[in-house]
């Protein structure tokens, strides 16, 4: 899938045109939940995981977003980057909406994301808070069971 929704970017899901190793560097050194992650981890997660990447037109990519699925009841949206130079033009947004979209034909149940700081990216993209977050449980293996959020 090839879609233009933002004056000068495109944005696909064809996994030849993915930079892993650009993505690779966004996660680990800029995003707070990401710090750190190995690049084998990376590459464990893009092949398990349906992946979006936005491209300046004629360009370099320049966001990423990805989703696990199981394409019959359950999506959870993860590691959504913009590059800063090219954030405040609505590439989030957009991101976030084409993956709304694409998952569309799939009637997913629920459809999940984490965010400490742009719920209103998500919200124009049709995104609500959880209704009942006391529902919700988390296990962490990696950490032993810790349940601290890093």
């Amino acid at each position: 899938m090839t879609a233009n929704g933002v004056v000068g970017y495109e944005l696909s899901t064809d996994p030849d045109r993915l930079d892993v190793e650009l993505v690779h560097h966004w996660l680990s050194t800029d995003a707070f939940w990401a710090l750190g992650r190995s690049l084998d981890t990376v590459r464990r997660a893009v092949r398990g995981s349906l992946n979006f990447a936005v491209h300046e037109a004629a360009g370099p990519q320049v966001a990423y977003a990805r989703v696990v699925t199981d394409r019959a009841t359950f999506a959870w949206l993860c590691d959504v980057y913009v590059a800063p130079e090219h954030r405040g033009k609505g590439l989030g947004t957009w991101l976030a909406g084409a993956v709304r979209d694409h998952l569309a034909p799939y009637r997913l149940k629920r459809v999940l994301l984490s965010t400490l700081d742009a719920h209103e990216v998500y919200a124009k993209a049709g995104f609500v808070p959880f209704p009942h977050p006391e529902n919700l449980m988390l296990l962490n293996p990696a950490q032993g069971g810790d349940t601290q959020q890093n």
